[in-house]
């Protein structure tokens, strides 16, 4: 697997390195510890850290030449609340919490990066190192741009990097448009009459109402959308009842939303909550809560920029190997946030196919140490190239 031989040569670190922060988890806006070794490592490089956006976010500046012209590499640092199964030396050392996915290994990724191009500042202008908490769920990476990250850190391109288990090892993903899709969650509080189990008929049953709701909501994408647009609507919770032999008061289901386009965004949330009324309406049931977020948009890359990084990424394992054209997926990434307000390409690596990898937020999951130089190598040659030092000119004979 092609690399870069300074990088190669502290392969052993990286992994020391990743190993550490995946024995020591961290949820959104706790990644303290995290962030400490962060800044740490980029102290110890001789790069510039800034502290406390988004609460635990951290940004390494490393300048080098005369150039005004500056981007952002960006890396996640939290991890899940799910209990690892996993039983190496590395494994997590806090209950309920684990790396599974591999956000220990982007932050290391990076920091490798980082280390290379404080040595060798092959580059002219400005690199930003944007380490982000909080990408699972909670917007860290909206927090970061709301507290003015691009104000402070100002950029013509910013870039992010997600691994993917299932693309083989030594191969990358990337495409223009859309990558990955916006995130929206429901909720719908149902009303009924309680009463005993045994004399439905004194009762009107919420559970009854939220079975039926949850059935029609599926007729939203294969009747309303339109067939050549990509949506999925997920009824993921009912929470319901609290005994064996009573018919409860209320049921609340919780769910999520993926799409791609803001109408049909727009199309399915005015849809469920539609539903959700009318269909307990006809039971004499009611909805006396809604509540719809759009949590994260879709992540949709520049075509400039993605331009560069497909570049970046042959420039090491050749044309063949970068997929110019991967189906967007259905899962969300709060990257999207930092797309909005700036041009940048979101690129996949690959972690591996091999027997026993699995997808990522399995509790079995572990980032691949074989990628670390790898993916380090990626994002210096992205500085490199888009902040490449102009050929001085020859002198006259």
């Amino acid at each position: 697997m092609p690399v870069i031989n300074r990088i190669a040569s502290f392969h052993k670190d990286m992994t020391a390195w990743r190993h550490d922060i995946h024995s020591h988890p961290e949820t959104a806006f706790e990644e303290v510890r995290t962030a400490d070794v962060v800044a740490e490592k980029l102290k110890s490089f001789g790069i510039e850290v800034h502290r406390g956006l988004a609460k635990t976010g951290v940004v390494g500046v490393l300048r080098s030449g005369t150039s005004n012209r500056a981007i952002g590499l960006r890396a996640d640092m939290d991890a899940l609340d799910v209990h690892e199964t996993n039983q190496f030396d590395h494994k997590s050392t806090i209950p309920g919490k684990m790396h599974a996915c591999g956000h220990d290994g982007h932050t290391v990724m990076l920091l490798g990066a980082a280390k290379y191009l404080a040595e060798t500042r092959n580059f002219d202008g400005t690199v930003y190192f944007i380490f982000q908490p909080a990408e699972e769920n909670e917007g860290g990476g909206r927090v970061m741009v709301e507290e003015g990250l691009f104000e402070k850190f100002p950029v013509e391109g910013v870039y992010g990097m997600h691994n993917i288990p299932g693309i083989p090892v030594g191969k990358f993903a990337v495409r223009p448009g859309p990558m990955m899709a916006a995130y929206d969650i429901f909720e719908v509080v149902l009303k009924g009459v309680g009463g005993h189990g045994a004399m439905p008929q004194h009762t009107i049953d919420p559970v009854v109402v939220g079975a039926h709701i949850v059935t029609a909501l599926q007729s939203i994408v294969a009747r309303n959308v339109d067939p050549m647009d990509t949506a999925v609507v997920s009824t993921t919770q009912i929470h319901a009842g609290d005994a064996w032999n009573v018919i409860p008061q209320e049921c609340v289901l919780r769910g999520t939303v993926r799409t791609f386009k803001k109408p049909v965004q727009d199309l399915i949330e005015k849809n469920i909550e539609k539903i959700s009324r009318n269909v307990a309406a006809g039971f004499g049931a009611e909805v006396v809560k809604w509540r719809y977020e759009k949590r994260y948009p879709a992540t949709v890359n520049s075509t400039q920029e993605t331009e560069f990084a497909a570049h970046a990424a042959a420039s090491l394992v050749g044309l063949e190997n970068v997929n110019r054209n991967p189906t967007p997926a259905m899962g969300s990434e709060d990257f999207a946030w930092m797309l909005l307000k700036k041009p940048g390409c979101y690129i996949w690596i690959g972690n591996g196919d091999g027997a026993g990898s699995c997808m990522v937020h399995n509790p079995g999951y572990d980032f691949n140490d074989e990628i670390l130089p790898l993916g380090a190598s990626y994002w210096a040659t992205l500085v490199e190239q888009q902040l490449a030092r102009e050929a001085m000119p020859q002198a006259a004979e």
